[in-house]
């Protein structure tokens, strides 16, 4: 799970607020899907193209906008941008694996799902070679349930992070290559996207 930085929401989100009357007050609901749009590619933006908690590659037509405190909970404004990311899955496909905020649905503890937004998210976890996800701490119960309860450790995602990860196994690179692989893997390109599994990398290669 990578930390994100969470950025000013979209002006055209602001503006829409502010439209606010005695008659008329903003919904969640009430988002045309034009707007809906933009808010999506500013979240997609701020996160560099990753899922908030997997870190796959998001798309825009297959993920959707996340609230992570569910907006069933009565104190949540679901219109607070500070409360939204993106997270792939636009909708369940047949045959394929729930994940993510997909699978997390409304579920919500404040003790034991680990944030994204969290600046100290990418200490909970730990990643082995072969793409599995494990909590850093095998006591941490809160790292334990978010892999549970967010599917971060199903087959289909193992398999993906494996195939991220064998690259840099590859034992005829030299030092210096292998060096400059990691560092170039974990910087962002000039459009702001990171890599995929970036935390797997990061994690396995980083201080080698």
């Amino acid at each position: 799970m990578k930390y994100i930085q969470k950025q000013a929401e979209p002006p055209e989100l602001q503006r829409w607020k502010q439209q606010s009357n005695d008659h008329w007050q903003p919904r969640y609901a009430d988002l045309g899907s034009d707007l809906k749009r933009r808010i999506k590619q500013a979240l997609m933006q701020e996160q560099g193209y990753l899922c908030c908690y997997c870190e796959q590659k998001l798309d825009l037509e297959d993920s959707h906008i996340e609230h992570f405190r569910p907006q069933s909970d009565p104190e949540v404004d679901p219109l607070d941008f500070n409360n939204l990311l993106c997270s792939c899955q636009n909708q369940n496909k047949k045959g394929e694996p729930r994940h993510c905020g997909n699978l997390k649905d409304n579920w919500f503890d404040p003790a034991l799902l680990i944030s994204p937004l969290d600046p100290k998210c990418e200490t909970s976890f730990k990643f082995t070679a072969d793409g599995y996800i494990q909590p850093r701490h095998e006591q941490d119960q809160a790292a334990i349930t978010t892999i549970t309860k967010l599917g971060l450790d199903i087959p289909a995602l193992r398999a993906l992070r494996r195939q991220a990860i064998e690259p840099f196994l590859d034992e005829s690179l030299s030092v210096e290559e292998f060096n400059l692989f990691v560092q170039k893997y974990l910087l962002p390109s000039s459009a702001g996207d990171f890599n995929p599994f970036w935390s797997s990398i990061y994690c396995l290669f980083r201080g080698r």
